[in-house]
């Protein structure tokens, strides 16, 4: 098992891109890519091909080598990971107003990248459709959440639980008058 390497990837492209004013649009002309996948890279929707990465690494004007320096990926020799609270990881989505994640954790399992999430939803939260190369698990520990997955609305009171092909255009919207908490797992595809 590995812990977090594909999300320290994708945090340290954003940082580099950030630190360096380059702008998504920017980054994906460079790069040869779209706008919009540049942006599920970014935000944990998708996991490139290794080519991709190192397109984007290359526009960043970066050494590989000094790219990767300070990644962890050795492999864990325990058959455990253990994280104390403290150690989760609080990020931002795009155009989400509202949406609160923090990483529990995330780990690679026989080639398969999983993520855990707590998802707080204030009431009013908003983000556009998105969609993410994963399956998606969601328990919803606190609240009432309406869940539109392409055509379908599922109305998810305390207890309930979600599991769908998140290539499908999706959006949880808190529809109760105090914050709603999700637990996520994503299991995401093999990078393409």
């Amino acid at each position: 098992m590995q812990e977090d390497i594909i999300i320290q990837i994708t945090n340290k492209l954003k940082e580099v891109r950030k630190e360096k004013n380059i702008t998504l649009q920017e980054l994906a002309d460079s790069a040869g890519v779209s706008k919009g996948m540049l942006s599920q890279v970014e935000n944990n929707r998708t996991i490139p091909s290794l080519t991709v990465f190192l397109n984007i690494i290359k526009s960043l004007e970066i050494d590989v080598n000094d790219f990767f320096k300070d990644i962890n990926n050795l492999p864990l020799t325990d058959k455990v990971i253990f994280k104390k609270k403290a150690q989760n990881q609080f990020f931002e989505k795009e155009n989400a107003i509202g949406f609160s994640y923090q990483r529990l954790l995330s780990t690679t399992v026989n080639d398969q990248h999983l993520d855990f999430v707590l998802l707080t939803l204030q009431p009013n939260a908003s983000r556009p459709m998105v969609s993410t190369d994963a399956y998606e698990f969601k328990l919803l520990l606190k609240g009432t959440v309406e869940y539109v997955i392409g055509n379908e609305t599922f109305i998810m009171e305390e207890g309930d639980t979600l599991f769908f092909d998140a290539t499908v255009l999706h959006n949880p919207r808190n529809i109760g008058t105090s914050e709603a908490i999700l637990l996520v797992a994503y299991l995401f595809n093999k990078a393409q």
